[in-house]
């Protein structure tokens, strides 16, 4: 009986958990992850907040807190004082429509909000370009995150 009111309790909890999370937007699904401080500081430098916040549905490929202190030293920073460089990379990151991990293949390619393309692959873990993706399917009320361990940078 015990036992099976524990059970009863864990699943309730964890469908609960994900019925809350899918009434959050993308950034405030990010902002209570706690792993995305710095993308969100970079969103909002960047001025898209109220367009992660819309309608959508979007797919975004979220850099963690540690991919951006991979970057060269000073490069956040510098990227931080330039809002319309910034955007290009952080419109990199994103695919309009809600994109799952189900619906990946290996070698396809999907045209980003900055309009350049990045590839998808699926062989011995997903990549998006070089980086991986750590976690998949994240749902929130306007689309999708995967967290990356690394930022994407889009083509010269």
């Amino acid at each position: 009986m015990l036992r099976r009111t524990f059970i009863a309790s864990a699943i309730a909890t964890t469908l609960a958990t994900a019925s809350y999370a899918e009434t959050m937007d993308i950034v405030d699904t990010a902002v209570a992850n706690g792993s995305f401080t710095t993308l969100v500081a970079a969103v909002e430098a960047a001025g898209l907040v109220e367009t992660l916040k819309g309608e959508g549905p979007f797919t975004v490929f979220a850099p963690t807190d540690e991919a951006f202190a991979a970057l060269p030293e000073g490069t956040v920073e510098a990227l931080l004082a330039d809002p319309e460089a910034l955007a290009g990379i952080l419109t990199y990151h994103v695919v309009a429509g809600k994109v799952m991990s189900g619906d990946l293949s290996d070698g396809m390619t999907a045209a980003t909000v900055n309009g350049a393309d990045i590839t998808i692959g699926t062989e011995g873990g997903v990549t998006v370009n070089e980086a991986n993706v750590v976690a998949a399917d994240i749902e929130a009320s306007n689309g999708v995150i995967h967290v990356l361990d690394a930022v994407i940078l889009p083509p010269q």
